[in-house]
């Protein structure tokens, strides 16, 4: 029996032992603790630091570029205008662009006291029944007086329209109070101051066939009496002269050199439109040397080059008011708009403006705008 118990205690199957050290391994394991999953790392705090580093550099080369840090400041008189003939010293000068932007409240703070509101009074026409607006509006037209029907089917000009070359005003000064009575309003329009001695400029149109001619200054409680010291009806430029009342100081605006303007530079409009007075509307410069044909009140074709075209809103009244700068000086005259469409607008650049106006020998003594 006891040979039986041997026997089976050496037939039981023995455990290897390697199996033994598996055990015992794996036992290991479960006494360390859980290993952590590594984290991936996220691509966003990268790219947000990108974009806040861009932004911040971004400013602060804006920044710099509107300060003018790096390339300094001032203005300077110029030697010629755009076709090249020499001015400086002839009377009046422009000056290169002001580098200190203004906000568009604080140029109009600054130029609308130099911006005039223009009457144009004329003689008592045939009434008939196109005078009636109504009527005009029904036939789906626009009438002349005060803000002018398309010319050419083209452009609309803005305020009287045009008139047979320039207006002597001048004699109708001792006319009687009967005789001025008489007299109807024809068109508005605007102007601006050049010079405190009581110079203003305007489009001719603006002014032509007057018997009379009234201006409103900013602060003033009557209207002033304007002379007409020359015309142009080729260039559309007029040069008005009114008697400063004593006491009254005038603001007068000064020019800039508009050959230096950029196509998307900022631009004002300060004007009267349909008698909205004093009226700031602000765009950019679209365009440049734009020509415009244009078809005055005798069916003649009037070409006008070099023109600056702008998005700024100009409406009837707008004509002969000032376009500015950032800095508030004038770049240019509002002078026509497209009837075919909104927001193109156009302007007598400010070089031509000055060029007409230092031919005018007869004023150059008296005008010392620079």
């Amino acid at each position: 029996m006891s040979n039986y118990t041997e026997m089976n205690n050496n037939m039981m199957p023995q455990q290897p032992e390697g199996e033994e050290k598996f055990e015992a391994y794996y036992r290991e394991l479960e006494k360390l603790p859980p290993l952590k999953e590594k984290k991936k790392r996220s691509f966003m705090p990268f790219m947000s630091a990108f974009l806040a580093g861009a932004i911040v550099i971004g400013g602060l080369s804006f920044a710099a570029d509107r300060l003018n840090l790096f390339t300094g400041g001032g203005t300077s008189q110029i030697g010629s205008n755009s076709s090249g003939s020499s001015y400086v010293g002839a009377g009046l000068t422009t000056v290169s662009q002001s580098t200190a932007a203004l906000s568009p409240s604080d140029v109009y703070t600054s130029a609308s006291p130099a911006v005039v509101k223009i009457e144009n009074y004329t003689e008592p026409q045939m009434s008939s029944m196109f005078d009636d607006p109504g009527m005009w509006q029904f036939f789906g037209m626009s009438p002349q007086a005060g803000g002018g029907q398309g010319r050419g089917g083209q452009y609309y000009e803005q305020g009287n329209g045009y008139g047979d070359g320039g207006v002597d005003s001048g004699s109708e000064a001792d006319q009687s109070q009967s005789d001025d009575a008489n007299l109807q309003l024809s068109g508005t329009g605007t102007g601006f101051i050049i010079d405190k001695s009581g110079y203003i400029v305007t489009n001719e149109h603006v002014v032509s066939g007057a018997k009379k001619i009234k201006v409103s200054v900013e602060g003033l409680d009557e209207p002033l009496t304007a002379t007409v010291v020359s015309s142009s009806a080729e260039l559309d430029i007029a040069l008005l002269k009114v008697e400063v009342p004593s006491g009254a100081e005038l603001t007068a605006l000064s020019f800039a050199d508009s050959d230096q303007l950029v196509i998307g530079d900022w631009v004002m409009a300060i004007g009267n439109p349909y008698g909205y007075d004093y009226t700031l509307t602000l765009g950019v410069v679209s365009a440049k040397e734009r020509p415009i044909t244009i078809q005055n009140e005798s069916g003649q074709e009037q070409v006008y080059e070099h023109m600056l075209q702008t998005d700024a809103s100009i409406n009837p009244g707008n004509s002969g008011g000032p376009l500015l700068n950032e800095a508030g000086q004038v770049i240019g005259m509002n002078t026509a708009v497209s009837a075919e469409a909104q927001g193109i607008g156009f302007a007598i650049p400010s070089n031509i403006i000055v060029q007409y106006l230092n031919s005018v020998t007869s004023a150059l003594g008296s005008i010392s705008n620079t």
